[in-house]
């Protein structure tokens, strides 16, 4: 069969050959055009040594750090494309890297080193596709499945565990039986793999369309111990119920990640991120869903008691805002009602008035995962929280005042009106804000000083 290869591959395969070196596309680049999708990287294995390979490019910019490794990639079209040489491993005492690897003359022999049986193929344009472990009948069987005996492949690199069920997911894929029991027993070698390496395949894993069903318990309890997936299979079965109602998309996988540590409140959800090494904008994120979805205190869009996971019998309150939470000079502390019929612009409206407000403390692309987090977790108030998503987007886009910073005044004005520095200058300001998000002021420089006199003389 003869699969595609663009022209910026083809002239580094060639420049290969041309100095007597095989050359083969292999892994993920072969697996995606073989079930019909696009790559999103080439990799190219060699008979090539890493000192051959940099003579091969001389002139072109190369990324040798790993090549004690035999990879070095090779800037072309501005793209890194890594070259390594057909090699065998040792152990991954680090969990990161392998002890030791020996260059080796057959591509088959690199090929028997790989993972899953369905990224352990190899083509070129001249020789074809060789597969010995049967990846393409894999494929077409729908199965993740290791190459030779599981158990060495998962010692070899415990991060293998994870990345079965980040392939399984990707694709829908069912796993070897065989495999996956390996990779149950041996979950506890995760143990040895760092934090960064197990948080990268995590949030892959939660990338996938429909990531709930292949979050292992066993894998689990090694990796996040304080769910306790094991001991609660009832709760951990609705929770992975949950994660797969969120819209798979790149820009939710925080959401998911949130959805997923949702029985570890904030504070142990910002924990068990530390440990994972996220970083602090995707911790901050997390906990800031987590707050907000929990209706713990401080939540501002759904207030509540602790949620389902705590075991309360208590019924969900109305979706809604609380203005004392939020800083509201009209506040009684009582959550108000967004009702799903409430056309989004309609002015003064409450799902416009708790848009405004939820912009006034968070960014779009965080009120965005909110309400997805929401219907994942109330899929009776579906309605209402895309409205008030909507609402949301309509406002960003026509550039609506729901901070003090977008007002048409700032402090320096009001100071020049009279005002005195100090606390009263916020709450001028905050209630300046108040009365433009209510539609009582208009957001203009002389309204907003005259409601200012008012308020200071107050």
């Amino acid at each position: 069969m003869e699969l595609f290869i663009p022209a910026q591959i083809l002239d580094l395969m060639e420049r290969l050959e041309s100095r007597g070196f095989e050359a083969w596309t292999v892994g993920g680049c072969v697996r995606d055009q073989l079930l019909g999708l696009p790559p999103h990287d080439w990799d190219l294995c060699t008979s090539a040594t890493p000192e051959e390979i940099a003579q091969v490019f001389e002139g072109f910019p190369l990324i040798r750090a790993g090549e004690q490794h035999g990879t070095i990639a090779v800037i072309t079209h501005k793209q890194p494309v890594e070259i390594t040489t057909f090699r065998t491993e040792g152990s991954y005492s680090d969990g990161r890297h392998p002890d030791e690897v020996h260059f080796v003359p057959d591509v088959r022999e690199d090929l028997a080193r790989r993972d899953f049986t369905i990224n352990a193929m190899a083509y070129s344009a001249e020789e074809g596709l060789i597969d010995p472990f049967g990846g393409r009948d894999d494929l077409a069987a729908h199965l993740v499945r290791a190459v030779g005996e599981p158990e060495r492949r998962f010692e070899e690199d415990a991060l293998r565990i994870l990345r079965l069920y980040r392939f399984a997911a990707r694709f829908g894929f069912a796993i070897d039986p065989a495999t996956g029991a390996a990779a149950r027993a041996l979950g506890p070698h995760l143990d040895c793999v760092s934090a960064e390496r197990i948080q990268e395949e995590l949030l892959k894993l939660l990338a996938a369309p429909r990531p709930g069903s292949y979050l292992e318990p066993a894998v689990l309890a090694v990796i996040l111990p304080e769910l306790e997936p094991e001991k609660q299979p009832e709760r951990f079965a609705e929770l992975c119920r949950t994660i797969d109602r969120i819209e798979p998309t790149a820009e939710n996988v925080p959401a998911r990640l949130a959805a997923l540590l949702c029985p570890l409140g904030e504070a142990g959800a910002r924990k068990a991120l530390r440990k994972l090494k996220c970083s602090n904008a995707l911790t901050d994120e997390v906990t800031v869903l987590e707050r907000e979805a929990g209706g713990g205190a401080g939540s501002f869009l759904l207030p509540r008691s602790r949620d389902r996971w705590a075991g309360s019998s208590s019924e969900d309150r109305p979706l809604g805002w609380d203005p004392a939470a939020a800083g509201s000079r009209a506040g009684d502390g009582m959550a108000r009602t967004v009702s799903e019929e409430e056309a989004p612009g309609t002015p003064g409206s409450e799902m416009q008035l708790t848009a405004k407000r939820l912009l006034g403390r968070y960014e779009l692309p965080t009120i965005q995962r909110l309400t997805a987090l929401c219907s994942a977790r109330h899929p009776e108030q579906t309605g209402a929280l895309a409205a008030l998503r909507a609402e949301a987007e309509q406002l960003t886009a026509e550039n609506a005042c729901c901070r003090v910073s977008q007002l048409a005044v700032n402090g320096r004005d009001l100071m020049a009106a009279g005002v005195r520095p100090g606390p009263g200058l916020r709450q001028v300001l905050n209630a300046l804000l108040e009365a433009v998000i209510t539609g009582q002021t208009p957001n203009e420089k002389d309204a907003l000083l005259a409601a200012a006199a008012q308020f200071s003389a107050s």
